[in-house]
């Protein structure tokens, strides 16, 4: 089992009432574990936008070229390259 540390948060009252409404509902196990899952959610997210966009940019051919962003500029009505970098 993971290490933990009991720490106080501050949340807006009405999360607080919604988390407890879920609790009571049975569809969480505590606000503790509530809490903790949607930390490790937003950790996960956070972490792995680099990892999905590396591995979109190999699966599509890698970053656009010039030619590329001057036509995404000139069908977006843009003027210049630098408005879709």
């Amino acid at each position: 089992m993971a290490k933990t540390r009991k720490v106080t948060i501050t949340l807006p009252v009405e999360a607080v009432e919604s988390i407890r409404g879920l609790v009571a509902a049975g569809k969480a196990d505590s606000v503790s574990g509530f809490v903790q899952h949607a930390v490790h959610v937003s950790l996960d997210d956070i972490s792995g936008w680099g990892v999905m966009l590396a591995q979109a940019l190999q699966e599509t051919g890698g970053e656009l070229t010039r030619e590329e962003r001057e036509w995404a500029a000139q069908t977006l009505g843009l003027g210049r390259e630098s408005d879709v970098a």
